[in-house]
């Protein structure tokens, strides 16, 4: 997301110091983690109990589930960027069916995770008797790593679920929950290509399964092809009920109508929409640029998103009307890059600009599987174009010192709601802490830290591990960093 007003100013970061002193930073969303009984974990804002529904917010509108299937709710952690098709995938609320083929499956589940850990040797026990006895004692494996699967995903640590559901699936080949649970954690780590494998195994086994179609829909959208997903998302309407698929293909409806005109083309790593109004020139500029970018990015975080990136170019009106975006936002990427570029009849500096940093949200949302804080993004985003913190260094360092800086853990959530002023802080400070861990240590730093943020991590877990600070420390030495670079 890249601001259009001139975020840097001095003018205007010195009344984001006024507003803070008045404001201060409590009102930033942060958000909610409701915890299904099964384990799934759904990032929300304004999480309510209403009866026996719990309701929440996500980017799909607001939303509700029964409440005899929340375990329970985690306050204030950190999500996803709302509007991403990763933020989107990790708010499905979909309860998988319960794999009722195995006698005692209850039991098992709860002898293989137990008192907060998985038993390990419980399910090496039962792998030993499938090995012995046959395909009778397969089922109960099954379970038992799905059950892992389970608690690994609860606890963010998508390698060993994917691990342990691949494993289950091994003794129960087609088993669509288990099919379904392997394309789910795909989808979380945006890859698609593999999610709809595994969607696609599943629907020859249950055809007539709406979540099939559900996450199939999710998949077709991160890949920027919104005709199939709107029909998946309509024929799992056409199954069941689900208020969360209606508000997903509403918007894939808006976009499709919108984009019915537009002309399309394609790079290696891009597929392009825009309007018919715009000069082809400009959209060949627009992909060559992008390539450049995309090696440029992929080197310095050592990394390669694995399917194309899809790009709209709009009229100004177009990108308002469809992204409903607030008025200091100049371009968004919510999994695809949305850019007005009316009146442009080929590249400019700042086009170009404006590309490389919805770009690195690309790069950074796939690698951290949706889940780097909004300061990460937005900081490293600016950095990426070429901002540096001169212009602002005085006023950032005035309001730290003054003791009004914003706090990154505030700063994790969505910026949507922020007035001019607040958002005029919150890029200026992001930028700051961003550019002082590149500055010191070199993009090694921030490329570990992303890592384990997209392992699971909470981010200022990362931070301690690889930078040995926490975010008050990191604050600080961003100051000292902002003082002895730019006004000494």
């Amino acid at each position: 997301m890249r601001p259009l007003l001139p975020l840097l100013r001095l003018d205007a970061l010195r009344t984001a110091m006024l507003a803070l002193t008045l404001l201060g930073w409590a009102s930033l969303c942060l958000a909610d983690t409701i915890v299904l009984k099964n384990g799934r974990r759904i990032n929300a804002f304004n999480v309510v109990e209403a009866g026996d529904k719990i309701r929440y917010e996500t980017s799909a509108g607001e939303l509700s589930l029964p409440k005899s299937i929340v375990d329970h709710i985690e306050k204030n952690g950190s999500a996803p960027m709302p509007g991403s098709p990763s933020a989107d995938a990790a708010s499905l609320a979909i309860t998988p069916p319960v794999l009722s083929s195995a006698p005692g499956g209850d039991e098992i589940t709860q002898a293989a995770v137990h008192d907060g850990t998985v038993d390990r040797a419980y399910i090496a026990k039962l792998e030993g008797a499938a090995r012995s006895t046959g395909a009778s004692a397969e089922t109960p494996v099954a379970v038992a790593h799905h059950a892992a699967a389970m608690f690994e995903l609860s606890h963010g640590d998508m390698e060993r679920a994917l691990s342990d559901e691949r494993t289950a699936l091994t003794f129960a080949p087609q088993e669509p929950v288990l099919l379904m649970n392997m394309a789910y954690l795909h989808l979380r780590r945006s890859e698609y290509t593999q999610s709809l494998d595994y969607l696609e195994r599943a629907r020859r086994v249950a055809p007539q399964n709406p979540d099939i179609s559900k996450l199939a829909g999710w998949s077709y959208y991160g890949m920027n092809k919104i005709d199939l997903a709107v029909a998946e998302w309509k024929k799992s309407l056409a199954l069941r009920p689900d208020s969360e698929v209606q508000a997903a293909l509403d918007k894939a409806l808006r976009d499709k109508q919108e984009e019915e005109s537009y002309k399309e083309n394609e790079s290696a790593h891009f597929t392009l929409k825009y309007s018919g109004n715009a000069e082809p020139g400009l959209a060949r500029d627009v992909l060559r640029t992008l390539e450049l970018h995309f090696a440029a990015i992929e080197s310095e975080l050592n990394f390669s998103p694995p399917d194309p990136i899809g790009v709209v170019l709009y009229t100004q009106q177009a990108f308002a009307d469809i992204t409903k975006a607030p008025g200091w936002v100049g371009a968004l990427n919510d999994g695809r890059i949305r850019v007005p570029v009316q009146g442009l009849t080929s590249m400019t500096p700042e086009l170009s600009r404006v590309l490389k940093h919805e770009l690195t949200h690309s790069f950074v949302g796939q690698k951290t599987r949706g889940h780097a804080p909004t300061w990460i993004q937005e900081g490293l985003a600016q950095w990426m174009e070429g901002q540096r913190s001169s212009q602002s260094a005085a006023v950032l360092s005035q309001i730290y010192v003054d003791g009004h800086a914003a706090s990154l853990g505030h700063l994790e959530g969505s910026w949507l709601s922020l007035n001019n002023d607040q958002a005029a802080y919150a890029y200026g400070w992001a930028l700051a802490n961003v550019e002082y861990i590149i500055e010191a240590d070199g993009m090694g730093d921030i490329e570990r830290v992303l890592d384990r943020i997209g392992s699971g991590q909470p981010t200022e877990a990362a931070l301690r591990e690889v930078l040995r600070s926490d975010y008050a420390e990191v604050s600080q030495s961003t100051n000292d960093y902002l003082r002895k670079t730019y006004l000494h």
